[in-house]
């Protein structure tokens, strides 16, 4: 079958070029049956981890076994002892520089509940207005290099979240379950969120084969999907995963108007808009209910991990706008936002 029939049908991607010592360590290892440790001795700590290509593709890559296949690697290696040392490492330092880049403690004010913390978050946020650039002023070429940067995501779309569903229960289980059912379109294969994507992809003339553009994708593109598999793939941080994608819908909808603006403004109808245009009115409805009946629902329920929701929330939101600030710097100086500019599209 082919992709434009199912477009994420065998999730199966080729290991990139290496990058530097993380990469080249860790696809030494893959390239092989699993088995004796990687070697951690003497790997540096980039000096910006977050935006460092060679660590975030080691990180992606180490957490994509999960989601998918590898052309000419075993499926054994997902699970496999030996990656425990080198992921332990680059989680650690990820996570360090996580810490560094959201700061201290966010202030409870007067009594806050975790909602109205969450939206006081959203209200204050000052990113880096990256959408409205887009909406009013982007190119084709521009617009075609934030379909590839977000196809990181897109096309996996949920999935990361999905992973606290048997970790919650009660309200806050079936709030996060209804915000899923959605974004898998119902029950219906093409108005899944990632096939949705993946149409829009096409309709833009891009490869939709998942994984097609990893090469093309900077450091700290790919930190902000390792994020959300640093929080998705570990029970301590549900907490931290449900703050995130609480604010992650709650953000949503404007951004996604003007994305879809900036498509119409340039030509494209309706098969490239589609995805935006359902976001636009599905995240309204989930902004609601991730706040509240999930992100609040959840910290009632445990309230020690309301600090950990709050935290995933403030993760995403700065997270986001250093990925933001670095796409709208090179846009603004008229350079390409990926690693090499795009060949046709």
């Amino acid at each position: 079958m082919s992709t434009l029939e199912h477009p994420l049908s065998g999730r199966c991607l080729a290991l990139p070029d290496t990058r530097g010592p993380y990469s080249e360590r860790l696809f030494a290892a893959l390239r092989e049956h699993p088995g004796a440790a990687v070697d951690t001795d003497g790997l540096p700590v980039p000096e910006r981890p977050l935006h460092d290509h060679d660590l975030q593709l080691a990180l992606y890559v180490l957490n994509e076994l999960h989601y998918a296949g590898f052309h000419g690697v075993e499926d054994g290696w997902e699970w496999s002892p030996a990656l425990a040392p080198l992921r332990a490492r680059l989680e650690d330092v990820f996570e360090r520089a996580l810490d560094e880049l959201v700061g201290g403690q966010e202030p409870e004010e007067g009594g806050e509940s975790v909602g109205e913390r969450l939206q006081r978050l959203v209200a204050e946020d000052g990113g880096p207005p990256l959408s409205r650039f887009a909406e009013q002023r982007a190119t084709r070429e521009q617009m075609l290099e934030h379909v590839v940067h977000r196809s990181a995501y897109q096309l996996k779309e949920a999935d990361p979240h999905s992973f606290a569903i048997p970790r919650l229960d009660g309200g806050a289980k079936a709030a996060l379950v209804e915000i899923q059912f959605d974004e898998y379109g119902e029950g219906r294969a093409p108005r899944m969120h990632s096939a949705m994507f993946a149409a829009t992809m096409r309709g833009l003339g891009l490869d939709d084969s998942y994984g097609a553009y990893l090469s093309w994708l900077p450091g700290i593109t790919l930190a902000n999907v390792n994020l959300m598999s640093l929080f998705g793939l570990h029970r301590r941080h549900r907490g931290a995963l449900v703050g995130h994608l609480a604010v992650f819908e709650m953000t949503s909808s404007i951004p996604n108007r003007r994305y879809g603006n900036a498509l119409r403004r340039l030509g494209y109808g309706p098969e490239v808009t589609a995805f935006y245009d359902e976001h636009v009115e599905a995240d309204a409805v989930h902004e609601s209910i991730a706040a509240w009946d999930l992100a609040d629902g959840l910290a009632r329920q445990e309230p020690a991990l309301a600090e950990d929701i709050v935290y995933g929330a403030r993760a995403l939101l700065a997270l986001e706008a250093a990925w933001g600030g670095h796409v709208l710097a090179a846009w603004e100086a008229d350079r390409c936002s990926l690693l090499a500019p795009l060949r046709g599209g």
